[in-house]
């Protein structure tokens, strides 16, 4: 493969899209079934590890949250996520599509990200099934 094609699959590779970069922690916190497993592929391709589960006890770099409508109270959720990671570090939110099962309201997130001390720096589709919403900590947002 060429050092062309190599810089395409980099531009075109859902975690790269999503900012992650080698060698970082990203904790996975809400894995179920539903999961979409090539997105969970290509971020533990670009890290270079396997993500940590919600067993880990030291701080991550970032976190990735699966989360469904009935997995409970969105704010409680992310307000426990921030405790998991460095200070600066993202959140990427995963929720169901419109139309699937557990579908999260946009104004849901936007609602429990701020009470939670979290901006919303970036939304995207990552999957034919999931939607994500990078959260970043105030800190991290004004770096930008």
């Amino acid at each position: 493969m060429s050092a062309t094609a190599d810089h395409a699959e980099e531009r075109t590779s859902p975690a790269v899209r999503l900012g992650f970069q080698p060698e970082q922690v990203v904790q996975e916190i809400g894995f179920d079934d539903d999961v979409d497993q090539e997105l969970r592929e290509s971020i533990e391709e670009v890290i270079g590890s396997d993500l940590v589960d919600e067993d880990y006890d030291d701080v991550a770099d970032a976190v990735v949250l699966w989360f469904r409508d009935d997995d409970g109270d969105l704010t409680d959720v992310l307000v426990d996520a921030t405790t998991y990671i460095e200070e600066g570090g993202s959140i990427l939110l995963l929720t169901p599509k419109t139309g699937r099962d557990g579908y999260v309201e946009p104004s849901d997130i936007s609602e429990a990200a701020t009470t939670a001390g979290l901006s919303a720096s970036k939304s995207v589709s990552v999957g034919k099934d999931w939607s994500g919403s990078r959260l970043v900590t105030p800190k991290a947002a004004k770096k930008r």
